[in-house]
């Protein structure tokens, strides 16, 4: 495992590219509604990120990747592939994964969208997700180890009778799209690698409303589902640890 700690010029950059892609998902909400396709929201998201930031959207042709995003439904995981045919319905929910190359460097996050009247039980599930994400952002500090994060999101997710995926995962993050350590969202507190300063990653819980297993799709090789068919929710930050705590590189206004 080769982990590259960041020094603070580059955590900077990774500041500019981390709040180009919260400006993304800002963006789009108010395009998420009933009638409009997946393909049709990644290509606006596509247009905002190449014409109006100067950035470029990762995902796109990433080992073969076809769109600029990823964007996933219901029971939809992660790594939705962006579809004319996907029409958004009323109760829908889903996933919007924005990832940016700005001056070279990544930011990567997520958020999750209702479209119209979602039940409450979906509502649920996205709400519990977040806390999942918020409370692993907490435990990371320098010090603490990535089992502490991943043990306190299970136990949070678990408690509401959620599975936590584990096939997927976060990952460091920077010059590259995917670095050392990968970030499990499970685990024992006191195991894995100390965190130190330096070090930039993202925390992205997966918690699906039945059990914790998933599915990937044999015909495209990218979506993956749950096997049961119920909802999953996912929520995603990339941070940086400091000397005192951790920043979050893709905080979203409404979240300030």
């Amino acid at each position: 495992m080769s982990i590259q700690l960041k020094t603070s010029a580059e955590i900077e950059k990774m500041r500019v590219a981390g709040r180009l892609a919260a400006e993304v998902l800002e963006m789009i909400g108010e395009h998420v509604r009933a009638g409009i396709s997946t393909g049709e929201l990644d290509r606006i998201c596509h247009r905002h990120i190449v014409e109006k930031q100067g950035a470029i959207p990762a995902p796109l042709n990433y080992r073969g990747f076809p769109r600029a995003t990823c964007i996933s439904v219901n029971h939809v995981v992660c790594h939705g592939i962006p579809s004319e045919r996907k029409i958004l319905k009323n109760g829908d929910i889903l996933n919007i994964d924005i990832t940016v190359i700005k001056d070279g460097f990544h930011g990567d996050t997520s958020k999750m969208f209702f479209v119209g009247n979602a039940p409450e039980h979906a509502r649920r599930l996205v709400r519990v997700a977040r806390e999942c994400l918020f409370k692993g952002i907490e435990a990371a500090r320098p010090g603490a180890r990535l089992g502490d994060i991943g043990h306190i999101i299970q136990r949070h997710g678990e408690a509401h009778h959620y599975g936590i995926v584990r096939e997927y995962c976060g990952h460091g993050i920077g010059r590259a799209f995917h670095e050392d350590p990968q970030v499990l969202h499970y685990g024992t507190p006191g195991t894995g690698v100390e965190l130190e300063a330096g070090m930039t990653f993202t925390i992205e819980p997966m918690l699906n409303a039945g059990t914790r297993h998933t599915r990937l799709s044999t015909q495209d090789g990218w979506t993956v589902t749950t096997r049961d068919r119920r909802l999953s929710a996912q929520w995603e930050h990339t941070i940086a640890i400091h000397e005192g705590g951790c920043e979050v590189l893709t905080l979203r206004e409404e979240e300030r």
